[in-house]
């Protein structure tokens, strides 16, 4: 033992903790590749189903593949009743997240396959996975406006099948390519915190359920998937403030956060964020709420100049500045944002435990198992002397 603590290691910031083939970043150049196709193609040419065929099966599919895939999705949409009634039983105000993470174990009870650690059942379970996620959101979002959940809609896609469940209403076809887009852009982000979650839950061989309900739990804080959350809220808050560069400066001056500002690994802007702000746009001007755009970009501009000043020049927008516009003018509630964050991410987070079970580009013991450095009391090797509760002072 020590008397200090090595700050070196702590919170495994820059720590390699294993091998992996399904995403990479490279933070100073913002580069962000799926299974080795830059995220940019992606966003472009691609669609959610077949970026979640890419993370699972490590290659892109051909028109057949991705048809079969899409119909797996499909068919896969289905919830248990006991799982809606379940939800019902809630409390109304319960948080989308907490739902959520209540949910995933419930759809675990009933799957055929859950004590199947087999490759192929678990890539059968991801599919299951990315299906009924959206489902749950838009159930409960219903739920607790005392309305019936709606069933899928085989003539919708991915994307636009969550908009008409969440909404009632189906969606413009460029809603739901936007959103789609956005599952693109979501859709993994290497050893994040809540893929983390995931895989060293896995590690101790629990199945695909349980390490998707810690990622759950991982995404729901503020600082991880919550963060859109907190944008959202951010801009709301400022709908009506006259000197938007004074408040940026207020608040730095204070020592307060520009929510959506600044990555663990990006030191330029996030490439997700470039197209986000594009669709922001587009948005806006689609919904005649270009002020909620223009609003975003100001603060944008005005907390940029701010670190500028201060030295931070590698502080930019990270992928929440811009998603928060981006849902809101899909009609997304706030307290959905999150969740909507999870429905694309399942795809990275079961792609991540399948590779973590089978063991796939690991360099690394079968479980992880950290070392933490104490520095509570310490009475030598004998420890402390233990007084009888009636002699404690």
């Amino acid at each position: 033992m020590t008397d200090t603590v090595s700050v070196k290691n702590i919170g495994l910031r820059g720590v390699t903790v294993a091998d992996t083939k399904v995403s990479f970043i490279d933070g100073k150049e913002g580069v962000l590749v799926y299974r080795g196709y830059r995220i940019e193609d992606l966003a472009r040419n691609s669609t959610f189903p077949e970026v979640a065929y890419l993370l699972l099966y490590d290659v892109l599919p051909n028109s057949k593949q991705l048809t079969d895939f899409s119909k797996q999705l499909q068919d896969a949409a289905s919830i248990p009743t006991y799982v809606y009634e379940s939800l019902k039983l809630l409390p109304g105000d319960a948080a989308p997240m907490d739902v959520l993470q209540a949910g995933v174990p419930l759809l675990a009870m009933t799957d055929p396959e859950l004590t199947d650690d087999s490759k192929e059942a678990n890539l059968r379970k991801a599919v299951r996975l990315i299906a009924r996620l959206p489902m749950l959101v838009a159930a409960w979002h219903r739920i607790r406006q005392g309305l019936d959940p709606l069933p899928a809609d085989t003539s919708l896609s991915h994307a636009a099948n969550f908009l008409w469940q969440l909404q009632g209403v189906k969606p413009s076809a460029e809603m739901a390519r936007i959103l789609d887009t956005c599952l693109v852009l979501h859709a993994d982000h290497t050893f994040n915190t809540s893929t983390f979650s995931c895989r060293e839950v896995v590690s101790t061989r629990a199945h695909i359920y349980a390490g998707v309900t810690a990622g759950l739990g991982a995404l729901s804080g503020s600082l991880h998937g919550g963060a859109n959350a907190q944008v959202m809220n951010m801009l709301s808050s400022l709908r009506e403030e006259q000197d938007v560069t004074g408040w940026v400066q207020k608040q730095l001056a204070n020592g307060e956060r520009i929510m959506g500002m600044g990555h663990a690994v990006y030191t330029t802007m996030d490439p997700r964020a470039k197209f986000l702000k594009e669709m922001a746009l587009v948005l806006g001007k689609e919904t005649g709420e270009e002020k909620l755009v223009d609003l975003s970009m100001q603060v944008e501009q005005a907390a940029l100049a701010e670190f500028e000043k201060r030295g931070k020049t590698e502080i930019k927008p990270n992928v929440d500045f811009y998603s928060a516009s981006v849902y809101h003018l899909l009609g997304i509630p706030a307290d959905i944002m999150t969740p909507v964050f999870a429905i694309s991410r399942i795809a990275g987070w079961t792609a991540h435990i399948i590779e973590e079970k089978t063991g796939e580009a690991q360099e690394k013991p079968a479980l992880y198992r950290p070392k933490a450095e104490y520095v509570g009391q310490y009475c030598g090797l004998m420890g402390c002397e233990f007084i009888p509760q009636e002699k404690r002072s």
